[in-house]
């Protein structure tokens, strides 16, 4: 788990959230009010809600941000974030405790441990499937 995340707040805009994306050499940022995670954007909600919608780089975070989040408390197993992550589609996961983030869990943190290296690849495996429409979730 990376416990040292990049975030943002709601008084960010589109334009910083992509450059600290590229600052950070991230695809995910977590958006928070104080610790409290509140949402979630992701290099895929800057270009599906941002740019495809025509929003300019002062649009506000809220307008492409994820507000429904799905995440782990530091007491989930690595094999529980495993199937919650291929379950969901999802490549990283917000650990968050009483309401606050604290840590990311990613499909790289999973792969890194030896001894869940079949857990991360069939978790990779299942979000990386192509949907009905043959596109890549």
């Amino acid at each position: 788990m990376t416990t040292d995340c990049s975030t943002v707040t709601l008084k960010d805009n589109v334009y910083e959230v992509a450059v600290k994306m590229k600052q950070e050499d991230t695809g995910f940022i977590p958006v928070v009010e104080g610790r409290k995670l509140i949402g979630v954007i992701t290099d895929r909600d800057l270009v599906l809600r941002g740019y495809a919608e025509k929003r300019e780089g002062s649009a506000s975070v809220e307008q492409v941000m994820s507000d429904k989040v799905v995440s782990v408390s530091p007491d989930t197993t690595v094999d529980e974030a495993a199937k919650l992550m291929a379950r969901e589609q999802i490549r990283r996961l917000p650990v968050v405790e009483n309401g606050d983030l604290v840590g990311i869990v990613s499909i790289g943190d999973l792969a890194v441990r030896a001894s869940f290296e079949d857990e991360a690849g069939e978790a990779l495996s299942q979000i990386s499937e192509k949907n009905k429409e043959g596109m890549l979730r």
